[in-house]
């Protein structure tokens, strides 16, 4: 039944490595369930409240990607937006007017995924652009798994440098990117999900991993539960709202596009089929996630580590949703694993998608600036969005003055005033 539903043969998958699949992605994003809390905690929210909102975004809008896309991608709350959320926005106007914004923000998403405005976006975009995009987004997370566990941190001096990597969170990290790159390099079947759970046994006799039981019940929504005060967003102005929504818009936009090249789904034109339904759930998602009381959801690049391992449809994510709400119960299980332990996985991911760099043309100088300038933004700026809003600015003028006018899309146009627009804010 869920091969035929899912049509598993004819993506050359089955259920046992689906499962696997989203197993993988799950542990590698679980520790949104205990960050997001305590960043939004910071705005005044309640956090036991909001570690139960996330949880339930993350795995009903998840699951509603794979049954109603047949994609692989997982969803939940995203970083960067959430800090945008509680430190500028929350800040200024309060947390009710924080989710405000951000459900107006995906009302607005959900009604340009309608009118296939996204469409045009993916028609627009070059196939360079997208697979730079692919390698950007691999660069940018291996970037955040080093970071995440204190082997690079922040220097006055050179801004990063390495850590201390004889002890503690950094050591075990690059204890589980040997085990994980061994397991990879001898093609064993799960590596990077068995990568996780070997370093985080290690981490046990290195006092890092830590013992917090199986079973919690989870917490009450009713302090967040629909508080969102949409008059108080509208005062806030257009500015704040395009904030949530560009960010929104290019990363999954990006996300999309970088996880789907590495899983093969572009089609001969360089097009993702049904994106218009992807962004949708995404848009969805957002809503929901506001209504329940946490920032914006939006697609999330680790689903590229259970693409990494094999999953190729719906049952990926609906098998990472199903996960997401056991861990409404399982709480302190899943905060046994140690952030150091999910850190190689981005690091070995990140390695996987800098593969798409060899589908762009770096002979021909208007293509090979443009994927630079988003290969190279992305994790200097820490942002997807600025990656993208970057390349297509370069793409652009480069293609413009290289007497290539006709081979810019009339939309891609559109997307370097956006891009401008969100430089200049």
């Amino acid at each position: 039944m869920l091969a035929d539903f899912f049509k598993l043969k004819e993506h050359g998958t089955d259920v046992k490595t689906e499962l696997l699949a989203g197993a993988t992605t799950f542990i590698t994003m679980a520790y949104i369930i205990f960050v997001n809390p305590s960043i939004l905690a910071a705005a005044g929210m309640d956090q036991g409240a909001v570690a139960t909102a996330t949880i339930l975004s993350a795995g009903i809008t998840t699951i509603l990607m794979g049954l109603f896309v047949n994609y692989p991608f997982a969803l939940a709350s995203g970083m960067g937006l959430n800090a945008f959320f509680a430190f500028v926005v929350a800040a200024k106007a309060g947390w009710e007017v924080a989710l405000g914004a951000v459900f107006i923000s995906g009302i607005i998403f959900v009604l340009l995924s309608i009118f296939k405005v996204v469409d045009y976006i993916d028609i627009s975009v070059p196939v360079s652009l997208k697979k730079a995009v692919a390698a950007g987004i691999g660069l940018f997370i291996a970037f955040i798994g080093l970071k995440n566990a204190g082997i690079i941190v922040s220097d006055e001096a050179t801004l990063l440098a390495l850590g201390n990597l004889a002890k503690g969170d950094a050591l075990l990290a690059i204890i589980g990117i040997a085990i994980t790159a061994i397991l990879m390099s001898l093609k064993v079947k799960g590596s990077i999900l068995i990568g996780i759970l070997l370093t985080t046994i290690v981490g046990i006799p290195m006092g890092i991993t830590k013992w917090n039981g199986i079973v919690g019940m989870p917490h009450s929504l009713s302090p967040i539960l629909f508080k969102m005060d949409l008059a108080g967003a509208w005062k806030l102005g257009f500015f704040t709202i395009f904030s949530f929504l560009f960010v929104d818009v290019f990363d999954t936009l990006g996300t999309l596009m970088g996880t789907a090249a590495k899983a093969d789904f572009l089609d001969k034109d360089g097009r993702l089929p049904k994106i218009k339904d992807a962004m949708l759930v995404d848009a969805v998602g957002t809503c929901l996630g506001a209504a329940l009381g946490t920032s914006t959801v939006t697609t999330y690049v680790e689903s590229s580590a259970g693409i990494a391992e094999g999953g190729r449809t719906g049952l990926t994510a609906v098998t990472t949703g199903v996960l997401f709400l056991l861990a409404l119960f399982l709480a302190p299980l899943a905060l046994t694993v140690p952030g150091a332990a999910t850190a190689p996985a981005l690091v070995i991911v990140g390695v996987l998608m800098m593969s798409a760099v060899m589908g762009i043309d770096f002979n021909d100088f208007t293509q090979a600036f443009p994927a630079f300038v988003t290969l190279a933004v992305m994790p200097f700026t820490f942002s997807i969005a600025n990656g993208i809003a970057a390349g297509f600015l370069a793409y652009i003028v480069s293609n413009l003055f290289a007497g290539k006018a006709k081979e810019i899309h009339w939309f891609m146009y559109v997307l370097g005033l956006i891009a401008l627009f969100h430089f200049a804010i």
